[in-house]
């Protein structure tokens, strides 16, 4: 019913920016908060940043100062501008939202395919 798709991620150098974007699509009454997680080989899946429906931000301790979480309600869409990104920071990038997808009390959370950050010399 509802679809996440993710973008932006790339090879970049230490001490560089990207900005990736989660667009959400298909059947979606209202989405309530989004989130940012990512995956390193051999890692857990671990959260980067959460927004509220009402543009209340956390941060995992790890990119505190560095990333910035913001959203788009019109567009259905997260983003996460990263900078002064780290080799550290390597991984796959996953979104996730927590959609209703009609009145009513159901919520479900819907996660992205991932896109891959890179960061090295």
């Amino acid at each position: 019913q509802v679809q996440l798709v993710e973008s932006g991620g790339a090879l970049v150098q230490p001490g560089g920016s990207l900005r990736l974007s989660c667009a959400a699509s298909g059947t979606i009454f209202s989405i309530n908060a989004m989130g940012w997680y990512r995956q390193a080989p051999g890692k857990q899946r671990d959260l980067v940043a959460r927004i509220s429906s009402g543009g209340s931000t956390s941060y995992a301790d790890s990119v505190k100062g560095r990333f910035t979480i913001s959203r788009d309600n019109a567009q259905n869409t997260v983003y996460l501008q990263m900078n002064s990104l780290k080799p550290e920071d390597t991984a796959v990038y996953y979104c996730n939202a927590r959609v209703a997808t009609a009145r009513g009390p159901y919520e479900y959370i819907y996660w992205g395919q991932g896109t891959q950050v890179t960061v090295s010399s």
